[in-house]
């Protein structure tokens, strides 16, 4: 069954016009963390400003997708381009808020109450973006971002198991806890290996403590599902990066946006939807 049910969405029409509005606010407010938490500055404190000039931006000018368009990505003082990126974030976080109102995670038990997981999708999938771009642009996953998610996750499956019963909640709650340790303990010993047998890690310790936020929200088989995605695409992608020249031989390139991607893509579909294709049979 879905998150939210196709009457519910039938009898509520205009619900993901209203949640992909949200999801663009959210987006606009996480291309700010990543922007600023790799320097050290408060996500909150300025208000939204140019970097270049440091005029602050009018309310206008701050509206999501449109703000943008308006300015003709262009700050308005000095002229300054303002990346198309940040657009780009607001859509996929809007896209992402409202696919999740029809996901089907399979990592909270069986009978989940249907708001709860929907709301539980969007802290994840949110969680997630800021961690992506920062690996993207620095090559390192804040670990304060990945510890505070991994004890979000481990609450919220408390939340969500404890409401169906008692015994569900033990269950959920122990082996979420078991998949984040297997994953912390997983990629620092292939680490380990790598640094012994070629003389440099195959993996940050910010891709460890990645794994470990996500084995905290999808358990042992959303885990195993996620790192055999991302391992695919990340051998993909680089593959494809070496052939064209747009890597180097030994150029590193991040793997956070391939494990984060692959657990949005888990969470969002479910197990039983990439057991198959896969040619797992967890």
């Amino acid at each position: 069954m879905s998150a939210v049910s196709p009457f519910l969405l039938s009898s509520a029409p205009g619900l993901p016009i209203v949640v992909a509005l949200i999801g663009a606010c959210v987006g606009s407010f996480l291309n700010v963390v990543a922007w600023r938490l790799p320097r050290e500055e408060s996500v909150v404190l300025p208000p939204s400003h140019c970097p270049k000039c440091g005029s602050r931006l009018r309310w206008h000018e701050n509206v999501p997708l449109l703000g943008w368009l308006l300015l003709r990505a262009r700050c308005n003082h000095c002229g300054a381009p303002i990346a198309i990126r940040y657009p780009l974030v607001e859509l996929l976080c809007a896209g992402l808020w409202v696919a999740a109102l029809l996901a089907q995670p399979s990592a909270m038990g069986p009978q989940p109450q249907s708001w709860l997981l929907v709301a539980a999708g969007w802290l994840l999938l949110s969680w997630l973006i800021p961690l992506v771009l920062i690996d993207l642009d620095h090559l390192w996953l804040p670990e304060p971002l990945c510890r505070i998610g991994l004890l979000l996750g481990l609450a919220v499956t408390a939340v969500i198991g404890f409401q169906q019963n008692a015994t569900v909640g033990r269950e959920l709650l122990f082996h979420h806890l078991v998949a984040a340790g297997v994953a912390l303990v997983g990629f620092e010993t292939v680490s380990a290996l790598a640094q012994k047998l070629i003389g440099k890690p195959a993996l940050g310790l910010g891709d460890a403590k990645l794994a470990a936020l996500l084995g905290a929200w999808l358990g042992l088989t959303g885990l195993g599902i996620t790192v055999y995605l991302a391992v695919f695409g990340g051998a993909v992608v680089g593959s494809i990066g070496r052939l064209t020249g747009l890597l180097g031989k030994h150029q590193p390139f991040p793997f956070g946006p391939f494990l984060a991607a692959g657990g949005a893509a888990v969470w969002l579909l479910g197990n039983d939807v990439w057991l198959p294709w896969l040619g797992l049979a967890w």
